[in-house]
């Protein structure tokens, strides 16, 4: 299973967590906030198989973990263009 990095938008915990592809972590067991906590990027996370497996390229998976964090690399920018003109 993948390992996904996460930080709660009320309290600022990072933490890291284990689920499948599909799951979504949400709720904060530090300061018990609900749908507080929001992906962020991390290194992908690639075994090595058997030349005799046909399972996907490097070249694919580097392209699938690319699209995956697209999304949530545009969520940060926005979040730090927010800060950024609350500052102001």
């Amino acid at each position: 299973m993948p390992r996904y990095n996460y930080r709660c938008v009320g309290c600022e915990d990072l933490i890291e967590v284990v689920h499948a592809l599909d799951e979504l972590y949400s709720d904060c067991i530090k300061c018990e906030r609900t749908g507080s906590m929001s992906r962020i990027l991390s290194k992908p996370f690639i075994m090595k198989q058997p030349k005799s497996d046909n399972s996907t390229k490097v070249g694919e998976l580097t392209k699938k973990y690319i699209e995956e964090n697209k999304d949530i690399l545009k969520q940060q920018q926005k979040e730090a263009r927010k800060k950024t003109h609350e500052s102001s």
